[in-house]
């Protein structure tokens, strides 16, 4: 199986030119001119984009579109999702679909697309920033981006016209990005390279390590274990809950004791706690270092409640939604209805193209570490990547949501700790020290299909076999690109409908990662049998997070068999999981 350059597509406005590829160099497409040469090495193709109109063009995306040769279908493609909570898997060509071919819900698709507006045609698969394609023949292919951090990488595997043959359309994301006349921009490079179908895995560490050096990734904290707050009291934690579990982690092997959502005043004022937490965030900080534990809090820093004091101090900060009518009003990024508010939870961006928002998301850094909170968990980030009115309409949608977590680095400093959640992958490598590769996990194991919220999202709602989907899926990042962190660990056995057995499954699988290892219970729920699970969770997690280190991270050797996989390998240790009901041995 091997890739033919076929042409180059782009998208400008209501415009969608083309221009076929006939070797390297300059490929008028419209307005644009595409430059293609090949690449020395890594990455296997270099690109830039150049207006040579005179006037200024917004630019949605540009496409090299590859043709499949010596290719035997049925395919198997490797679908990477876009953000932390996106499913990633196998999927098969002419059989799965993407859901946006059948769900048209734009708010949902920007969460979890890099273009939230392009619905998939029927039999369209997509991948973001990687892929690995796998034939009948058990040739294996992988496509992915070298970055992305200037824009975004799709990857579309269609049918070609006329319904012979298959195309793998490598699309870089611009979002609608304006170039000036006569701007010149480079794109990320396309990485490609071969193995045959057992090499899957092999070929993903590789491009992660590659990804991973050249954009100088934050791979060097030590394993982490911690409590977490959020998947027993979720919003309804209290101080007085918070010090009671306090006062029990002496008996824990806890490095981390961190709090959730529920303390602030309001989402986006992030330095001000409301009436049930009336120490204040110095005061809670001060105790748990004093407990001899690292002080860790959760922040969702670019949104902002429309009651907010940010927003109402600063409506000039709030990115803009054209209205169908003329004008412009700010725009929603996100909708949680436990935050409540005046806009009955529909939160707003914050337009990390301001100067003064940056200043303002370095300065919140700053001062949560001046109070003491050296590990901050960074929520629901992909919120400055929604399609809407930017100061700056020259930044892509990847250069949005990157000025935000570079400005709380530079306020937090290169000591903090710094957790993403919520966040498109490709943009935060080199920025954060660990990263959530998966959705939220849920005292349960798995939703019934009546739970879903809109048709073919299942998998992103909260539960934790698709966290434990993820956490096989993406175990190659590990050590590569970040610290992977996989979700808390639940260890209770009552007010939870984990069966102990799903409980066990899922601290295994945890522990294997060689991630994050957080437990999210309240402490005096947990009896010995509990404090064995984790014993052995982390004795597992320390072994493989050493592997990790010497460049063997955890594998998932059925990654491109089964969805989702059931085995995971690590330090001499494999799980084998029915993950229909989340039974397991080891």
């Amino acid at each position: 199986m091997r890739l033919v350059p076929l042409r180059v597509e782009a998208r400008i406005g209501t415009s969608n030119p083309s221009a076929p590829v006939t070797g390297t160099g300059a490929v008028p497409v419209g307005v644009l001119e595409v430059d293609l040469a090949e690449g020395a090495g890594q990455p296997s193709m270099s690109w830039g984009l150049f207006n040579r109109d005179d006037h200024a063009v917004a630019v949605r995306s540009v496409s090299i579109v590859f043709g499949l040769g010596d290719v035997v279908e049925p395919v198997r493609i490797f679908r990477h999702g876009y953000q932390s909570w996106s499913p990633s898997g196998v999927a098969t060509f002419g059989v799965d679909s993407d859901p946006s071919a059948s769900a048209h819900f734009e708010f949902l698709q920007a969460v979890h697309h890099a273009d939230q507006r392009e619905v998939t045609t029927a039999g369209e698969l997509r991948s973001e920033w990687v892929t690995v394609l796998v034939d009948a023949a058990g040739s294996a292919l992988l496509a992915g981006f070298e970055a992305g951090t200037g824009h975004d990488g799709t990857l579309r595997l269609r049918r070609a016209q006329g319904g012979v043959g298959i195309e793998l359309h490598t699309e870089a994301f611009l979002g609608d990005a304006v170039l000036a006349p006569g701007e010149r921009r480079a794109l990320h490079g396309v990485i490609v390279q071969h193995g045959d179908g057992r090499q899957a895995v092999e070929l993903l560490s590789a491009w992660a390590e590659t990804v991973g050096r050249s954009g100088g990734a934050r791979v060097g904290a030590p394993y982490q274990v911690g409590w977490c707050s959020w998947y027993h009291y979720f919003d309804a934690i209290t101080e007085t809950a918070f010090m009671r579990n306090l006062a029990r982690a002496a008996d824990w092997p806890f490095d981390v004791f961190q709090l959730d959502d529920g303390f602030q005043a309001a989402v986006g004022d992030w330095l001000d706690t409301n009436d049930t937490f009336p120490s204040g965030l110095p005061g809670l900080a001060g105790a748990v270092r004093d407990a001899g534990l690292r002080p860790g809090l959760w922040l969702a820093p670019f949104l902002a409640a429309p009651d907010s004091r940010v927003a109402t101090e600063h409506p000039d900060w709030l990115a803009r939604r054209r209205e169908p009518g003329g004008g412009t009003r700010p725009l929603y990024a996100w909708w949680n209805p436990a935050w409540g508010g005046g806009h009955d939870g529909f939160m707003y961006a914050l337009d990390t193209t301001l100067p003064e928002v940056v200043d303002h998301l370095a300065e919140t850094a700053h001062g949560l570490v001046e109070m003491g909170f050296s590990y901050l968990k960074l929520d629901f980030t992909f919120a400055p990547s929604v399609d809407g009115v930017w100061a700056d309409p020259s930044r892509t949608p990847a250069q949005r949501v990157r000025a935000g977590f570079e400005a709380v680095r530079r306020g937090a400093g290169e000591d903090a700790f710094i957790v993403g959640c919520g966040a498109p992958l490709s943009h935060v490598v080199g920025v954060v020290d660990a990263n959530r590769i998966g959705p939220d996990v849920a005292p349960l194991w798995a939703l019934e299909p009546s739970a879903e919220i809109v048709a073919g999202y299942l998998d992103v709602q909260p539960a934790t076999k698709g966290a434990y989907a993820a956490t096989l899926a993406r175990s190659f990042m590990h050590r590569r690109l970040w610290v992977n962190d996989p979700d808390c660990v639940m260890l209770r056995s009552t007010h939870t409908e984990l069966s102990p057995e799903a409980a066990r499954t899922w601290a295994r699988a945890v522990g294997l990662s060689g991630g994050l290892a957080l437990v999210s219970d309240d402490l005096a729920l947990l009896d010995a049998d509990a404090r064995a699970v984790l014993d052995d969770t982390l004795a597992m997690g320390r072994a493989s997070d050493s592997a990790a280190r010497a460049g063997t991270s955890a594998v998932a050797p059925d990654l491109l068999d089964h969805a989702p996989p059931t085995t995971f390998t690590a330090a001499r240790h494999t799980l084998v999981t029915d993950p229909t009901i989340g039974s397991s041995q080891i």
